[in-house]
């Protein structure tokens, strides 16, 4: 478990970026891959669920549309917010549609972001775009 702390070690001080800058890349790879372990570490020692990256995505945005459904979890049980958008004004619930990720997608729709989602589309509106409607429409009578 602890052979993720000698890899972060070696990412920290193998590139000419700021420590702070090769902590931020480390979360994210971790959120990318679905390191859960990683991201729990992380997070018990104070570094900031709500991180973004230089392409205004959020982990828990990351986890979502890579499919890692404990990743996703861990994060939305460390706080993160489910309703930030990034730069396009998308939402995690916004990739679980896109990637088709419908159990991530039931963790998502119970937090009430109805008014956060959206870069001027409903979720449904957003959902018809990547022809999900009816995978939307099971999830949101589901609950």
């Amino acid at each position: 478990m602890r052979q993720w702390y000698v890899s972060l070690i070696f990412l920290v001080f193998s590139f000419p970026v700021s420590a702070n800058d090769k902590l931020i890349n480390y979360f994210f790879s971790a959120a990318k891959t679905g390191q859960a372990e990683v991201l729990t570490e992380f997070l018990i020692h104070g570094f900031p669920v709500d991180q973004r990256n230089n392409q205004s995505y959020t982990a828990l945005m990351m986890a979502t549309y890579y499919g890692h459904k404990k990743a996703v979890t861990i994060l939305l049980h460390n706080g993160a917010n489910a309703c930030l958008k990034d730069k396009r004004g998308h939402t995690a619930m916004m990739a679980a549609i896109v990637k088709s990720e419908w159990d991530i997608a039931r963790l998502l729709y119970k937090v009430d972001c109805k008014k956060a989602h959206s870069s001027g589309k409903t979720l449904e509106q957003f959902a018809a775009i990547f022809g999900q409607t009816d995978k939307l429409k099971e999830l949101t009578e589901g609950q």
